[in-house]
């Protein structure tokens, strides 16, 4: 698991200074936490406004989804030794077209890379969508399995397009078996950003 986390920090976060064009400077919810002096050598935050940084949720890890007509994109990532991680990710994309397109090319990634073996493991993914929340969301289910029995490691994202914005959040860590409070932090946190994205996103 600690490798998983490590591998996926690595990709999401080539840190930049500059804003990103279209989002303010501290309108990600985990802004004010990655500017907060940390002193705790075992915690990191990183805040990337790179067009090219990886989608957070990427079940292939490789050819990797919506990386295309990107015109804005912020990623603050948190890690936690030995093997905790959290991402909020805000992507706009030139047309709402656009925007559709990437969350299409996630889904068709969840489907093709649903389960990855690894000797006597495999990671698979599952998701669902949920109703309510933007034009479109899904919550998506990483997790080690040994056999039917799952393991400990994995990964949980709430993942929303509104307009030409697609939003993500993700937690990793000590995951066990996937039950519905493991997304709860994500929902309240995607709910929020969904309610006030359209200040900067084409929403109509």
């Amino acid at each position: 698991m600690q490798k998983i986390v490590a591998l996926s920090c690595a990709a999401l976060v080539a840190a930049t200074a500059a804003a990103a064009p279209g989002i303010p400077r501290g309108f990600l919810l985990s802004e004010r936490a990655a500017a907060t002096k940390d002193a705790d050598p075992q915690t990191n935050w990183k805040v990337s406004d790179s067009l090219k940084t990886r989608f957070a949720l990427d079940p292939c890890g490789r050819n990797a989804p919506g990386r295309t007509g990107r015109v804005a994109a912020r990623t603050v990532t948190f890690t936690g030794v030995p093997d905790f991680m959290k991402v909020e990710q805000v992507l706009l994309y030139g047309s709402q077209a656009s925007a559709a397109r990437a969350v299409s090319q996630v889904r068709a990634a969840l489907s093709a890379c649903g389960s990855r073996k690894d000797g006597g493991s495999a990671y698979r993914y599952a998701s669902t969508a949920v109703t309510g929340l933007g034009d479109e969301a899904l919550k998506v289910s990483g997790q080690i399995y040994y056999g039917a029995k799952a393991g400990v490691g994995g990964d949980r994202t709430v993942l929303v397009r509104r307009g030409n914005a697609v939003l993500v959040y993700l937690r990793a860590g000590e995951y066990a078996k996937p039950v519905g409070r493991d997304w709860a932090d994500q929902l309240r946190d995607a709910t929020r950003m969904t309610a006030k994205i359209c200040g900067i996103a084409t929403c109509s």
